[in-house]
């Protein structure tokens, strides 16, 4: 079934839409106010008719939304390539502004290259059966000013380093569920690109120099699960090249055996879910001293965490070890150096009952899933009699269902 373009919608371009026993040919004008009243009405060519008068509610006070009506964004059609859709959204005052989607996708591989007009903004060539893509076939009227380009399940195989040149503006790119066995140095270069989605391939190895952009300070998302990666390469001390501002990865479920080298990149969020990790011992993620996400659920065999382990993560928030039902506690001293960790998950794995000393290492941490619907929360408990100075309070872990947990609200126990 050929899929639409209705919810594809880039952030912040989600615009209103004029009511349906509205033609779309009519537009909204302000016809003019007195000092009690607003008459606005509907535009139709050079005869406009006043629409209704509201004169029950002072001008100043309807004049904003009837602004905001005005730079909103409205949705229309308009002429394509034979077997595409285009659709177009105006914003601003008298829609001065506009900017066009373009979905050709499951049409197949004749429509190549296809013609695109001047404002396109979104490309959709989805299950389009497509075996090779280039600079040629990807460039001329409209690709100057593409933002995002879909070419997801399609015949991709390989990948020239020269494909995405011509874009210039480019920001989002989905090559997810192709073929793709390599990825060449500098595939995107020339592109200040923003998201990546690389899943679903038959990628091996993959160097981390193959993600340099023409970022212009933007910090870039990559997504690379769902393949055959066992092996990742460190961007070279010394490129020519800067290291490439990846913020977020996602290297779920492909064959890693150890924590790859990330020191250089500025990761915030991480995922190594489904991986055959064997170890993550002291010195795994050393340089990630930014890392607030990382996430270790459902790995393969039997992994085993040894203490300190962690502590180059100074500044993770959120920890989720998910999954994992042979993993064993190797002492309290697993989480030493997590002194920002917030949330733990623990669900499907054999770390429970929680060791008394598990808060001692973890001196921020709010809260604990441990599976089965039971979560537990840090729980300050006060004596009879008032804290002598200096002292600290005592602290524990208070688990409940979560059904009860919610019924009771975020703020008590």
């Amino acid at each position: 079934m050929r899929r639409g373009i209705q919810g594809k919608h880039p952030r912040g371009l989600r615009g209103w839409r004029q009511p349906s026993a509205v033609p779309r040919h009519i537009g909204w004008c302000l016809r003019g106010w007195g000092s009690n009243h607003v008459v606005w009405g509907a535009c139709c060519g050079p005869s406009p008719m006043a629409l209704f008068l509201a004169p029950t509610m002072p001008w100043p006070l309807l004049l904003p939304p009837l602004l905001l009506l005005a730079a909103s964004g409205a949705q229309t059609t308009r002429p394509c390539s034979p077997g595409c859709q285009c659709e177009v959204e105006t914003f601003g005052l008298f829609d001065s502004f506009s900017l066009t989607r373009v979905d050709c996708s499951g049409l197949g591989p004749h429509i190549m290259p296809v013609p695109i007009p001047l404002d396109t903004t979104h490309l959709d060539l989805s299950s389009n059966r497509l075996e090779m893509v280039n600079e040629s076939v990807l460039a001329g009227p409209g690709y100057t000013t593409l933002a995002g380009l879909d070419l997801s399940h399609n015949l991709l195989t390989s990948i020239l380093p020269t494909a995405f040149s011509r874009l210039r503006y480019l920001e989002s790119l989905d090559l997810s569920h192709n073929g793709l066995a390599a990825l060449p140095a500098d595939s995107f270069t020339s592109s200040p690109l923003s998201d990546v989605n690389l899943s679903h391939n038959q990628l091996q190895e993959v160097s981390v120099s193959a993600f340099t952009t023409h970022s212009q300070g933007r910090v870039l998302h990559v997504d690379l699960s769902h393949n055959l990666i066992h092996r990742l390469l460190p961007h070279p001390a010394g490129a020519s090249l800067p290291t490439p501002a990846i913020q977020s990865l996602n290297l779920a479920w492909n064959q890693l055996r150890a924590v790859p080298d990330l020191h250089d990149l500025p990761l915030r969020y991480l995922s190594l879910d489904g991986n055959p990790l064997a170890a993550i011992g002291p010195g795994a993620f050393t340089g990630l001293v930014g890392l607030t996400h990382l996430s270790l659920g459902s790995l393969q065999g039997v992994p085993q965490l040894a203490p300190y382990g962690f502590r180059e993560l100074q500044g993770l928030q959120v920890l989720d070890l998910s999954g994992n039902p042979k993993l064993k506690w190797a002492g309290a001293e697993m989480f030493s150096g997590l002194d920002s960790l917030q949330e733990l998950d623990l669900s499907g794995t054999a770390l429970v009952p929680l060791p008394e000393m598990l808060l001692l290492h973890l001196p921020a941490l709010q809260s604990v899933s441990v599976g089965q619907g039971v979560r537990c929360r840090r729980l300050v408990r006060e004596g009879a009699y008032p804290r002598q100075p200096g002292s600290s309070p005592k602290v524990a872990l208070h688990c409940v269902e979560a059904q009860e947990l919610a019924a009771r609200g975020p703020d008590t126990l």
